[in-house]
């Protein structure tokens, strides 16, 4: 409540709109605030502002009105009398009368129109019969009147006298203006449509009663004691606007990070702080990069329609880089020069070309592999993957692996064993570990990891091993190499504490976690 003894808190804007609302009896509005005590119509609505927050100020009415302009184009437009469509038809009749045959690339390469604008006007002009195709693509001119060609010359000529409301024009001139007028990702339009919203504005009883008490020469107060004050002791002559501490100070909506994408940035750091190198792939992969290149059969259940998502449209990549196509078809044949037998089956190149959505991020793996990495190397990627999958508190269709590389000819199993136990205690913070054996066509040996989650027990954060021959042999590395995938989904339900993997995609996901403690 305001009274006239804190009258001294308010800032000088504020007084002088007071006064202003005052000396009429009906309601103001911005604009006629601004004219009236001739400050800026940005001081007008700040003062305002504070005004309604004090309930000095009520909002009496309140009306949007849809205005019309002319943007530059526009104003070109009307300067040069030289819109498209009069423009292709003056140039056509320019050449016909020249004794040329114009084409539609003709007038595109002249560069006057972009080729969007220019297509749009031919339609217009074709549609109305104005213009019509003539043999080789030949722009020929009927002699009939563009009826669109004459209504925007005429809102052209209405509108650059200044902003209009739209419901002035009649219903098919407001068709046309909103055709022409400029939309989102097409900004070369001559027309612009804005809503401008006019609010009007009363004392309420409160603000009346405080007219009699509001001090003079608000305006030539001070708000803020400056060095130069201090230095040439000019302070002791002037008046220092009040403030009042019970005011609330303004609201501050802070944004943060999502907490999952949060997850996902410690992660890269933690790895890219080991001396990790990050690897980036396609999230459309090919099977021969997805599958084939890690030595799984064709005829493997894995790749079945049921477990693999595949593109519809294209179906098939245009070709598989050499010579990793035909090496690691021979592999897949007889085992070729891996010391493999194979798996013994006809290998079909064109079905190495079929286009699935990446289910693994070991192919990430495989195509650095084939890159020539340095040796000794370590690599990693986060990689989004697609398996076909029932979804539940630990599953979903689509995830993310963080999964990697370590090539040297020093490393061997104890050294993956070492690297899982730190990943599952450094980025999911898990208390428990296991590991078990497990079985991967590209792998031998390998390793499942699992962790105890708090509320829903022993789960599988992934696998690993040490890549076979058949896998290296073929992509043109001769060091051993070990490898892992892990859930990155599963590790954020660990360190995140929650129950559900559906949770880490809410749009917040602390409010998720809080009401989670509570059952």
């Amino acid at each position: 409540m305001n009274s006239p003894n804190n009258t001294d808190s308010l800032h000088p804007l504020e007084i002088q709109v007071l006064r202003e609302l005052g000396k009429y009896p009906q309601p103001l509005s911005d604009l006629q605030l601004a004219s009236h005590t001739e400050l800026a119509p940005s001081q007008v609505s700040m003062a305002v502002g504070w005004l309604l927050t004090k309930q000095l100020v009520s909002l009496s009415s309140e009306t949007t009105t849809t205005y019309v302009s002319l943007t530059t184009v526009g104003a070109q437009y009307h300067q040069t009398n030289s819109s498209p469509l009069e423009w292709i038809l003056q140039t056509v009749k320019s050449a016909v009368h020249d004794g040329s045959s114009p084409t539609v690339k003709d007038l595109q390469g002249t560069g006057k129109f972009q080729p969007s604008e220019l297509s749009r006007a031919i339609g217009i002009l074709k549609k109305e019969g104005v213009l019509q195709m003539g043999a080789g693509g030949v722009l020929e001119i009927t002699g009939k009147d563009s009826d669109t060609m004459r209504d925007l010359r005429s809102l052209l000529n209405q509108v650059q006298e200044g902003a209009r409301p739209l419901d002035s024009f009649a219903s098919g001139h407001q068709t046309l203006l909103r055709q022409y007028a400029v939309k989102r990702g097409n900004t070369q339009e001559p027309f612009r449509i804005d809503d401008h919203t006019e609010r009007t504005y009363v004392l309420t009883d409160e603000g009346r009663n405080l007219l009699p008490h509001l001090r003079e020469g608000a305006a030539q107060e001070i708000s803020q004691l400056t060095p130069e004050l201090l230095k040439d002791g000019s302070w002791r002559h002037v008046s220092f606007r009040k403030y009042s501490i019970n005011l609330r100070p303004p609201r501050l909506a802070v944004g943060r990070r999502h907490s999952y994408r949060e997850f996902l940035d410690t992660v890269k750091y933690k790895l890219t702080s080991m001396g990790f190198q990050e690897m980036r792939g396609e999230l459309i992969e090919t099977e021969f990069w997805d599958m084939d290149a890690l030595f799984m059969p064709q005829f493997h259940p894995a790749r079945a329609i049921h477990d693999v998502y595949f593109v519809k449209n294209p179906k098939m990549a245009k070709k598989i880089q050499e010579p990793f196509l035909s090496r690691v078809g021979q592999v897949h044949r007889d085992g070729g020069t891996s010391g493999s037998k194979g798996w013994k089956y006809e290998y079909d190149p064109e079905r190495a070309k079929r286009l699935v959505l990446r289910s693994q991020g070991t192919a990430v793996s495989a195509r650095t592999l084939a890159q020539n990495p340095p040796v000794p190397g370590k690599f990693f990627s986060i990689a989004r993957c697609f398996r076909y999958d029932n979804v539940d508190a630990t599953h979903a269709t689509d995830f993310f692996q963080v999964e990697g590389i370590v090539l040297g000819s020093d490393i061997n199993f104890r050294t993956l064993l070492g690297l899982l136990q730190l990943f599952a205690t450094e980025m999911a913070q898990a208390k428990e570990i296991r590991f078990f054996p497990a079985y991967f066509p590209f792998t031998e040996p390998s390793v499942e990891l699992h962790v105890r989650h708090p509320k829903l027990g022993w789960m599988e954060l992934g696998g690993a091993g040490l890549f076979r021959s058949e896998v290296t042999i073929p992509l043109g590395v001769t060091v051993p190499v070990i490898a892992w995938g892990l859930g990155l989904d599963r590790m954020a339900m660990i360190a995140l504490g929650i129950q559900d993997i559906r949770d880490l995609f809410t749009s917040d996901l602390e409010a998720v976690r809080n009401m989670r403690r509570h059952f």
